[in-house]
């Protein structure tokens, strides 16, 4: 009998997207909202569009998570947001781990990945923001 394989980088990448994802969406949901309720723009729709387009490739990223969850063993059954970051217990082939985002952290990557969903040049990041390299993107 075999023993079910390790928890990998590539495991702990997609529990991190699995918890900044849907701060992105949150993020964007917000603006958009204050965009449309205090009218502060002249011409709001392109800009709520290009939200919109940004919110459309996270959900997709999201889902790809998702799958990926499914595929790899990969369950976030605890999750809660505290005044210094974000934690999450998580199984993984059977292995039991946590993860503690701090909102420094948090806020760097939402920083950097929503620069990159709204399609701009993310290249002078270090590390690009690219947890979306984890689904199969560059």
């Amino acid at each position: 009998m075999s023993l079910p394989k390790m928890i990998v980088d590539d495991d702990i990448e997609l529990i991190k997207s699995y918890i900044v994802l849907p701060l992105i969406l949150t993020t964007f949901e917000r603006d958009m909202r204050i965009i449309k309720d205090f009218d502060i723009l002249k011409t709001p729709d392109p800009y709520l569009e290009v939200i919109e387009q940004a919110m459309d490739a996270v959900t997709k990223d999201l889902t790809v998570v998702r799958k990926s969850f499914k595929d790899r063993g990969i369950k976030v059954y605890d999750e809660h947001q505290m005044t210094n970051g974000v934690h999450a217990e998580y199984m993984c082939r059977g292995y039991h781990g946590k993860m503690h985002l701090q909102w420094g952290l948090i806020k760097a990557e939402v920083y950097v990945l929503m620069r990159k969903y709204l399609g701009l040049d993310v290249s002078k990041y270090k590390d690009n923001g690219d947890m979306r390299s984890n689904f199969g993107e560059k």
